[in-house]
């Protein structure tokens, strides 16, 4: 096996293996908030560091594969496309861990569970867990059309996202002396909605990479 083929090979892995940590990272993040268990949270806080060591290391051997190989065709976009992969897994890692610090931060604040029913919160989680699942699925099998559901379900995300704040800005007015720990509340449900436009620059990093396809401020179908 030649040289630029091993280093190819290992940053594949490396890339798949932090997707894989920062799947784990939304979930844990995701059943600390809705179970609000201090516990849970600071597992997500603790491995913060190992993501930032993912990414400056898939970065440099990034940086180093193009400087000494000089890729080209579907082994530079391969290149490419981790590099910017990597950089929005590593924003997906960080909003996991702001949802974690509001449970460690917090130990007092009590969400509504009826708010957070009515708020689809648990749906939304579970939906930009399904877009990172099926980013590392579609990038582990080489199949763009995989990557395509993500960004409808983006759209979803979106809708779960502003249904919310209509909801909790109701429900403020009716119980106004909640209304702290509902603006604690918002900021998850926006942090999801981020994590969620990250899945759908990574699914557009998949097609580039597969397909030789810019998505990139075009209409996704």
């Amino acid at each position: 096996m030649r040289h630029l083929e091993q280093e190819l090979k290992a940053l594949r892995q490396d890339i798949i293996d932090m997707w894989k940590l920062v799947i784990s990272q939304v979930s844990t993040a995701g059943d600390a908030i809705l179970t609000f268990d201090k516990d849970l949270a600071v597992q997500v806080s603790m491995r913060e560091k190992k993501v930032d060591a993912y990414e400056l290391k898939i970065d440099n051997d990034c940086e180093n594969i193009i400087a000494l190989n000089q890729p080209v065709a579907v082994d530079l976009r391969f290149v490419l496309a981790v590099l910017k992969i990597n950089s929005n897994l590593e924003r997906i890692a960080d909003f996991a861990y702001g949802i974690s610090r509001l449970v460690i931060n917090h130990p007092t604040l009590i969400l509504d569970a009826e708010l957070a029913v009515n708020a689809n919160l648990s749906q939304m989680i579970e939906m930009v867990k399904t877009m990172l699942s099926q980013g590392l699925e579609a990038l582990e099998n080489e199949n763009s059309s995989i990557a395509t559901s993500i960004f409808n379900e983006d759209g979803q995300v979106d809708n779960y996202n502003n249904e919310a704040a209509k909801i909790i800005a109701e429900y403020i007015q009716t119980y106004p002396d909640r209304a702290y720990a509902c603006l604690q509340f918002i900021s998850v449900f926006r942090k999801l909605e981020r994590i969620g436009d990250h899945c759908s620059n990574m699914a557009e990093e998949i097609f580039f990479y597969l397909d030789a396809k810019v998505l990139k401020h075009s209409p996704k179908q």
